[in-house]
C-alpha cells in the first residue's frame, strides 16, 4: 500500500471510530429514544405554531403570536431561503442527536491537530480530550444545543486560519470560509465572540512573528485572505446576521428608554444587559480547582450521595421515611460555590491537566504563550464579580462584552486550548528533543506537584474550607443545625473522593510515562493506554450527569406537552385571544395558546419592561389591552384553575382618546391608571392629543387570522383611531387600508394604532420582513460566487501542477 492510500485510510478509520464513539456514548439513540432536554422542551414550546405554520402551509412565518403578545421567529429556529451554508451544517451533522455534535467536537478537533501538523496518533488523544470534555457534556445534557452546536464548529475556524498563516492559501480560504460559515450558522453568538477571543491572540502571535523574521508582507496577504473569507462566511449568513442585528435593537439586549426601575428607584443606563445580570453566573477563585478535582466544590446543586451518606441519614433522623430519604438523597444540594444553579462541574480531566502541565517544562514552540495568555484571560473574565476590577473593564470599554450573560461561560475558552497545550506536552515526551533524563524530570516534577495538591485537600480540608453553600441558611431553618453539618460532612467527602480520584490518575500517568520513557512499554502500547485513561476519567465523570437515564421515547420529546382539562377547554373557544399562565414556569402555555408569557433569552425589550412593570404585578388594563381572555392559575389546594376575562377589549377596538406624552417614562407609567377601552397612549414626538367621535354602530373586528397576517373589517361614520391587540414591531409589519400602504403607530407603549377613516373599510397587517428578502438575496450571490472562486482555484491549482 502506498504512503498516500495509507494516509487516506487512517483518516478514514479514525472518522469511523468517532462515529462509534459518538453512537456508543449515547447508545439510547440507535433504539430510537432520544435525550430529555429542559431548554428544548422550552424551545418546542415557543416554536410549535411556527412550525405547525409550515407544515400545514409549506412556507415559513417569520412572526409567531405564541408568546410574550407575538415576537419574530429569528431566535427560535427560523429558516430562510438560499441558506445553502446550513444545508452543509445538517448534511455533516448526519448523526442521530446528540451523537451529532460529540462526533463534531471529534472530528474537527483532530482536524485541528493534524493542521498543527501533530501526528495522528497524538491527534485522537487530543480530540478524546476535548469532545468528552465534561462541559461540553453537559451543556448537552441540559438542551444548550446552539451552544454545543457553535462550539464544534469553533477548532475547524482556527484550523482554516493557521493554514493561511501556513501558506497553505487554497485550503485556508475554504476551510476558513466553510467553518466560519458553519460557526456563524449555529447562531449562538456569544460562542462566535468567545471564538474572537482565541482568534486575536493567534494572529497578534503571527504578527509579532512577521516583524520578528521581517515578514510583514506575507502576515498583511494572510490577512487579506482571512477578511475576504470572514466576508464571504458572513454574507452565506446573510439573512440570519441582519434579521439578528434587526432584532437586537428591540430586544433586552439593547439600551432602554426608561429612566427608572419598576420598583421608582432610578437605573443605571446601560448600552447592554444589567451588570448585575451579566454576572449573575461568576465562577468562584476557588472553583478553578474543579477543572482537575471534578467535585472538589461539590458537584451539582441536584448530586446522588445515595444511602451511605450522612444526608441520607440526617433525612432520616428529621423523620424521613427510607424511600424519602433516599429519593432526596438523590437530588442533595452538594454544591457549595458562588454560583445559583450548576448543573455539573466543568471537569476537564486530571489526565489531560497532567499532560498540559507537563508542556510548562517541555513544550516551547510557538503556540505555548499566546495560548497560555488566553487561557489566563479566559479564567480571570469567568471570575465575573469575584474580579469586578478586570470584569467592569471589560463591561465598560470592550465592544460587545455587556451584550452576553453568564460571565463563567468563557471557560470555553479553557476547555478549547489546554488539550492543546496537552498534546503539545505529550508528544515531546515521545519525540526526540530533550534527553531521557530531562523528560523523566519533567514527569517528576509534574506528578510530585499535581499529587501533592490533592494530598493537601484531602489532609487539611476542614483547615482550608469551610464547605457552606449559598442556601445553607434556607436549609437551616428548614431542619436544624445537625442536618447542616451532614450536609458539610458530604460536601467534604466528596471533595476527598475526587482528590484521591485525581491523585491516583496523576501518578498513573506519570508511572506509563516513566515506564515508556524507560523503554519497559512500546509507543503505540503506551498510547492506546494513555487513551484508555483519558476515556476512564472524562467518561466516568461525564456518564455522572448525562447518560442512559436522560434519555426517554422521542414520543415524548417531540410532544413534550399534554392538554389538560383547561387546555381542552380553551383550545374549544373559537374566538382569538390570549392566555396567561402563572401555574408553571415552562412554555406550556406558548405549545397551547396564543400566550402573554414564555421563556426566551431574548424578549422584546418593551413587552419585557412591562411584564416587569405591569403584568407581574397584576395590572387588570394591561391584561384587558393584551386581549387576555384566559388566566390559569394554581389555587391554595395545588389545583389547576382559571379565571374568564370577560373585560378583555378583543383583538382590536376604537378608542375616543389619544393622549400624547413626553417620553416613555410617562407612557409606560400611564398604563397604571388608563382606562384602555377609551383611552390611547402615544409619545408625543409622533402624534398630539386628539379625541375622536364614534358612531353607536362603529365596530371593528378580525376576520381572518394567521401569525404573519391578520385582516379587520371596520365601520365608524366618523374618523376614528383603532388600537389592535399586537406587538408593534414596525420592522416588517406593513398596514393597508383598502389595498392601500398607511403608516401604524407605537400605542399603550407596546400596541399598535392606526387612524382609520370613515366608512367601511378593509385593514390588513401584513409581516414582510425587508431584511429577509433582502439576506435571502445576498447569501445566494455570495454562495454562487463561492463555487464560482472555487472552481477557478482548482483550474489554477491543477494547471500548475
Amino acid at each position: 500500500m502506498n504512503e498516500s492510500m495509507y494516509s487516506y485510510l487512517k483518516h478514514f478509520f479514525v472518522f469511523i471510530g468517532f462515529i462509534f464513539l459518538s453512537i456508543a456514548y449515547f447508545n439510547p439513540v440507535i433504539n430510537g429514544k432520544k435525550i430529555y432536554q429542559s431548554d428544548i422542551v422550552q424551545y418546542k414550546g415557543m416554536a410549535k405554531q411556527q412550525i405547525d405554520y409550515q407544515k400545514n402551509n409549506g412556507v415559513e412565518t417569520y412572526w409567531t403570536n405564541s408568546a410574550f403578545g407575538g415576537m419574530p421567529t429569528y431566535q427560535l429556529g427560523a429558516k430562510y431561503d438560499h441558506n445553502y451554508i446550513k444545508k452543509l451544517d445538517l448534511f455533516l451533522r448526519f448523526l442521530p442527536r446528540p451523537a451529532d455534535y460529540l462526533f463534531l467536537y471529534l472530528i474537527s478537533f483532530y482536524v485541528l491537530l493534524l493542521t498543527l501538523k501533530i501526528d495522528y496518533k497524538f491527534a485522537i488523544l487530543g480530540a478524546l480530550a476535548f469532545g468528552f470534555s465534561t462541559y461540553l457534556i453537559i451543556i448537552i445534557g441540559v438542551g444548550h444545543n446552539s451552544k454545543a452546536h457553535a462550539i464544534s464548529y469553533m477548532p475547524l475556524v482556527i484550523a482554516g486560519i493557521l493554514l493561511v498563516f501556513q501558506k497553505r492559501y487554497f485550503f485556508g480560504f475554504i476551510i476558513s470560509t466553510l467553518s466560519i460559515g458553519l460557526q456563524l450558522v449555529a447562531n449562538h453568538f456569544q460562542m462566535t465572540y468567545y471564538l474572537l477571543f482565541i482568534v486575536l491572540f493567534l494572529i497578534s502571535a503571527y504578527f509579532i512573528k512577521s516583524i520578528n523574521e521581517k515578514k510583514i508582507k506575507e502576515f498583511l496577504k494572510s490577512i487579506v485572505i482571512l477578511i475576504f473569507s470572514s466576508v464571504m462566511a458572513l454574507s452565506m449568513n446573510a439573512t440570519n446576521l441582519l434579521a439578528t442585528a434587526e432584532y437586537a435593537k428591540q430586544s433586552t439586549r439593547s439600551k432602554s428608554e426608561l429612566n427608572y426601575l419598576p420598583d421608582g428607584s432610578k437605573r443605571i443606563k446601560n448600552t447592554g444587559l444589567d451588570r448585575n445580570y451579566i454576572t449573575e453566573y461568576s465562577y468562584g477563585i476557588l472553583e478553578t480547582f474543579n477543572l482537575f478535582i471534578p467535585r472538589f466544590m461539590g458537584g451539582s446543586n441536584s448530586e446522588d450521595i445515595g444511602n451511605n451518606s450522612k444526608t441520607y441519614q440526617a433525612y432520616k433522623s428529621i423523620g424521613a421515611n427510607s424511600i424519602q430519604a433516599l429519593n432526596e438523597s438523590k437530588r442533595a444540594p452538594m454544591y457549595w460555590g458562588d454560583q445559583p444553579i450548576v448543573e455539573a462541574p466543568a471537569y476537564i480531566g486530571a489526565v489531560i491537566l497532567f499532560f498540559c502541565f507537563l508542556s510548562l517544562f517541555l513544550y516551547h514552540g510557538f503556540h505555548k504563550w499566546w495560548i497560555w495568555f488566553v487561557i489566563v484571560l479566559a479564567m480571570l473574565l469567568s471570575y465575573g464579580r469575584n474580579l469586578s476590577i478586570l470584569t467592569d473593564f471589560f463591561i465598560d470599554y470592550i465592544p460587545l462584552y455587556n451584550k452576553f450573560r453568564a460571565v463563567s461561560s468563557i471557560q470555553v475558552i479553557v476547555e478549547f486550548c489546554i488539550p492543546i497545550l496537552a498534546v503539545f506536552g505529550l508528544k515531546e515526551i515521545f519525540d526526540n528533543n530533550y534527553s531521557n533524563k530531562e523528560k523523566l524530570k519533567a514527569v517528576k516534577k509534574t506528578t510530585i506537584f499535581l499529587s501533592s495538591l490533592c494530598l493537601s485537600f484531602i489532609v487539611f480540608k476542614n483547615k482550608l474550607f469551610d464547605f457552606v453553600g449559598l442556601r445553607d441558611e434556607q436549609y437551616l431553618s428548614y431542619y436544624g443545625q445537625e442536618f447542616i453539618k451532614a450536609l458539610r460532612a458530604d460536601r467534604a467527602d466528596l471533595m476527598v473522593d475526587d482528590s484521591l480520584r485525581s491523585m491516583v490518575l496523576v501518578v498513573i500517568s506519570g508511572i506509563l510515562l516513566f515506564t515508556f520513557i524507560r523503554k519497559n512499554l512500546n509507543k503505540n502500547l503506551t498510547l492506546i493506554f494513555i487513551a484508555l485513561l483519558i476515556l476512564f476519567d472524562l467518561v466516568g465523570i461525564n456518564y455522572r450527569y448525562v447518560n442512559n437515564d436522560d434519555f426517554v421515547s422521542s414520543q415524548k420529546v417531540d410532544f413534550p406537552y399534554q392538554a389538560n382539562r383547561i387546555d381542552d377547554l380553551i383550545m374549544n373557544d373559537p374566538e382569538i385571544f390570549r392566555v396567561y399562565d402563572t401555574s408553571d414556569g415552562s412554555t406550556k402555555a406558548s405549545y397551547f395558546h396564543n400566550s402573554i408569557n414564555g421563556y426566551h433569552a431574548a424578549k422584546m425589550r418593551r413587552f419585557n419592561e412591562v411584564l416587569q412593570f405591569h403584568i407581574d404585578k397584576g395590572n387588570p388594563e394591561v391584561f384587558n389591552m393584551l386581549n387576555t381572555k384566559y388566566i390559569i392559575y394554581l389555587d391554595d389546594n395545588n389545583q389547576l384553575q382559571y379565571i374568564l376575562n370577560d373585560q378583555a377589549n378583543g383583538n382590536s377596538w376604537f378608542v375616543k382618546n389619544l393622549t400624547a406624552v413626553p417620553d416613555a417614562d410617562a407612557e409606560i407609567t400611564a398604563l397604571y391608571e388608563i382606562d384602555s377601552k377609551d383611552t390611547a397612549i402615544i409619545n408625543s414626538d409622533f402624534l398630539d392629543s386628539k379625541n375622536y367621535n364614534l358612531s353607536s354602530d362603529a365596530k371593528i373586528e378580525l376576520v381572518d387570522y394567521s401569525p404573519n397576517k391578520l385582516v379587520y373589517k371596520s365601520y365608524n361614520s366618523e374618523k376614528g383611531f383603532a388600537v389592535f391587540s399586537e406587538n408593534f414591531y414596525n420592522n416588517g409589519w406593513e398596514a393597508t387600508i383598502d389595498g392601500i400602504k398607511v403608516p401604524h403607530q407605537n400605542v399603550n407603549y407596546i400596541l399598535r394604532g392606526l387612524e382609520i377613516p370613515k366608512g367601511y373599510h378593509e385593514i390588513v397587517f401584513e409581516f414582510k420582513p425587508r431584511v429577509v428578502y433582502l439576506g435571502t438575496k445576498i447569501s445566494l450571490f455570495s454562495s454562487i460566487l463561492f463555487l464560482v472562486l472555487l472552481s477557478l482555484l482548482l483550474i489554477i491549482s491543477r494547471s500548475k501542477k
